[in-house]
């Protein structure tokens, strides 16, 4: 028995001696892992970055360096400008060991966001502009605690190993050890440490690939953290296998996710610009290092900048359409006008560089851009009919008027019940909106932000056309019906319907026209079509910088420099001025008020309404009335049923509009009111230039 012991422990130390020979062989050091110049990777010249962005961008400056110094406190709130989950409450460790799983309110988004890390690059941005070793120290503790607490277990990859952020980590904690290079903090047992939980991550990225990731953005997050990765390792066989295969899933994943008119599926502004920030970093890394990206991947991706640039509103900012925030866009445009080095994309960006947008491009990059011409785009109003969204704009400036209609897929977990939903912006102020996300928490709440109720939208019987099942998936679907739009020197128009009624036993085919007579008059004429009887209930949430007044079926908005009037003309109509929430960010609502009108209907109804917008205080004298449409041939009147007419005095002018809801012209004749004749479905006359044929919008 003795033998054997002693036979044993000597297995054991030479066990031990050579697994200590065999992981001295793998240890990285520090002077190995940086074996590239930084022009291989994001920025070129951190110190004249840093004085770019004091002089340009004090703002941000000031920013990033509360972020710092709350994180080396261990104080975290998450309000960067692109944090996907903000807070307004901190979580702040004081002498206690940061617990990386923790989850306040209940709300595991926190546990997502805390652990994706991207604090790690505000401490290394103000180590670059401060040279103050704090912010080193503070970020290799961090980095250290984590990777020597927190493995990856089967609990821990539905929390803090979760697929998701070790995607967003592979960005984030790439860019951010960069930033240290040349900090005493910076140790070989760090760099050693470091690069065998980056393989880590690497693997598992690799390890959980499936179709789901193909048409989720959670694929384009995971292997673009792969493609960083395997940039940021020291170069070899095995992180050449990484980008390759980053690559390829990419290329596919665009392929399938966005669509020919360059909006990513899920119909979220705030998502499609993740998606497109994660795209925007594989060109800059590529071109850099000599990788060959193929046609479709850098179309699709000019594409995507484009789609921001037609639904940027004149603040420049995003709409809150989905799961999206309230988000200024012209730093992911200008990143975009570099890299395709075009004018028109300049345009809708920044005149400089942005303050991230330099730290990911560098100082030339900078340079180049400043001396790029910018070009107006040689359009205004624009049609995304792939996804739906459609943008009728009266100009580029700032104070310029836009109105968004979406009828396109919901866009699955992030996609909102906003079927036929509008959004108006009257002298570059926000009249209508989106009530946005709130959070991401099944219950009540998530709901009241997901409903139809929550948009600019119109429901039957007071049900849903969208039904939610839970925060991401819903139990019922509806179709969209997308039909024309059309855009011409004096006039626009466009329409849509969907399906999402005729599951009843009456089903009710729900249409909605919009026309606009350039520049600040809106008709909206909703038509349900059906053979049943039915409640009908139409939703307008405002602006909550403004004041909503109703008055006699009209309701006026006032706001800081816009003002509105809605005319509605439906006999019978009920209108009421409601109580309800918007969301401009994650974690926070404010109230607002909402326009609710119901009406009833037994067989086809329909209910239009006029919007005059302006400056404050100068709106227009305006008459708006409705008027009988008749049979110029038969000379009979047509019941509103099949055609209406409205008559809208303004500025001298005289328009007549009419709208057939069905086919009336049988089998010859003309339609008539005012004394306007002509021949179409939709139709505007300005009575001062003919009366005879107007023009059609609409055959």
């Amino acid at each position: 028995m003795i033998l054997m012991k002693k036979n044993r422990l000597g297995l054991c130390r030479k066990y031990f001696i050579w697994n200590r020979e065999r992981k001295r062989k793998s240890e990285m050091t520090k002077k190995e892992f940086f074996d590239r110049e930084n022009k291989c990777y994001f920025f070129d010249d951190p110190e004249e970055i840093a004085k770019y962005c004091k002089i340009n961008w004090p703002k941000e400056v000031e920013h990033i360096l509360r972020v710092a110094d709350e994180v080396c406190d261990k104080y975290f709130l998450f309000d960067l400008k692109w944090d996907m989950e903000r807070t307004y409450e901190p979580v702040v460790f004081s002498d206690e060991p940061i617990q990386w799983d923790i989850c306040p309110a209940g709300d595991p988004e926190f546990i997502w966001q805390f652990n994706r890390h991207r604090f790690f690059i505000c401490l290394g941005q103000a180590y670059q502009l401060t040279n103050d070793e704090k912010y080193a120290k503070a970020y290799v503790e961090l980095l250290m605690d984590w990777i020597k607490r927190v493995p990856r277990t089967p609990e821990s990859e539905k929390t803090t190993w979760r697929i998701l952020e070790v995607g967003l980590r592979g960005e984030y904690w790439s860019k951010s050890f960069r930033y240290f290079k040349e900090s005493p903090h910076l140790t070989d047992e760090v760099a050693d440490a470091f690069y065998h939980s980056l393989i880590q991550h690497a693997e598992y990225i690799v390890e959980m690939h499936s179709p789901y990731r193909l048409i989720s953005n959670w694929g384009v997050l995971e292997n673009h953290g792969l493609f960083e990765i395997a940039l940021t390792l020291p170069q070899s066989e095995q992180t050449r296998k990484y980008a390759k295969t980053a690559l390829n899933r990419m290329e596919t994943e665009i392929r399938m996710q966005v669509m020919n008119d360059g909006v990513h599926w899920e119909q979220s502004p705030m998502y499609h610009n993740e998606v497109y920030h994660c795209y925007l970093d594989v060109l800059i890394l590529a071109s850099r290092n000599g990788i060959e990206v193929s046609e479709i991947m850098k179309e699709k991706v000019h594409k995507m900048a484009y789609a921001d640039l037609a639904g940027k509103k004149p603040n420049h900012h995003q709409f809150m359409m989905g799961d999206s925030d309230d988000t200024d866009i012209r730093d992911m445009i200008g990143v975009g006008a570099y890299l395709f080095s075009d004018p028109v994309l300049k345009f809708g960006g920044y005149d400089i560089l942005d303050f991230e947008g330099i730290w990911d491009l560098g100082i030339e990059a900078a340079r180049q851009y400043a001396l790029m011409e910018k070009q107006e785009p040689d359009f205004t109003s624009a049609a995304l009919s792939d996804s739906g969204n459609y943008y009728m704009r009266s100009g580029w400036g700032e104070k310029s008027n836009l109105l968004h209609f979406h009828c396109g897929t919901l866009g699955a977990g992030h996609g909102h019940s906003d079927k036929l939903h509008v959004d108006l912006i009257i002298e570059g102020e926000d009249v209508l909106m989106d009530s946005g996300r709130y959070n991401y928490v099944a219950g009540a709440d998530r709901y009241e932000f997901k409903d139809p109720t929550a948009h600019n939208t119109i429901t039957v019987d007071g049900k849903f056309f969208t039904i939610c099942k839970d925060s991401w998936e819903c139990s019922k679907l509806s179709q969209p019906v997308k039909q024309q739009f059309l855009s011409g020197p004096e006039y626009e128009f466009v329409q849509g319907g969907h399906l999402g009624y005729m599951d009843r036993r009456d089903g009710v085919f729900v249409n909605r026209k919009i026309i606009h007579i350039k520049p600040d008059l809106y008709i909206l004429a909703d038509e349900l079509y059906t053979g049943g009887e039915h409640s009908y209930e139409q939703y307008f949430h405002f602006n909550n910088q403004g004041e909503v007044l109703l008055k006699n079926k009209k309701a006026a908005y006032s706001g800081i420099y816009a003002q509105a009037d809605f005319y509605f003309l439906t006999p019978g109509i009920i209108c009421e001025k409601i109580k309800t929430r918007l969301s401009r960010a994650y974690n926070l609502a404010e109230p607002n008020d909402t326009i609710k009108n119901t009406f009833h209907g037994n067989g086809f109804a329909s209910a239009i309404t006029v919007v005059q917008g302006g400056k404050k205080g100068e709106l227009d004298a305006i008459a708006v009335e409705k008027i009988a449409v008749r049979s110029a041939l038969k000379e009979i009147e047509y019941p509103t049923s099949m055609a209406e007419g409205i008559k809208i005095q303004i500025r001298n002018k005289t328009y007549v509009v009419i709208i057939c809801h069905q086919e009336v012209n049988s089998p010859t004749d003309l339609v008539e009111a005012d004394g306007c004749l002509g021949f179409g479905n939709v139709i505007v006359f300005d009575k001062d230039q003919s009366v005879e044929g107007g023009t059609v919008l609409n055959w």
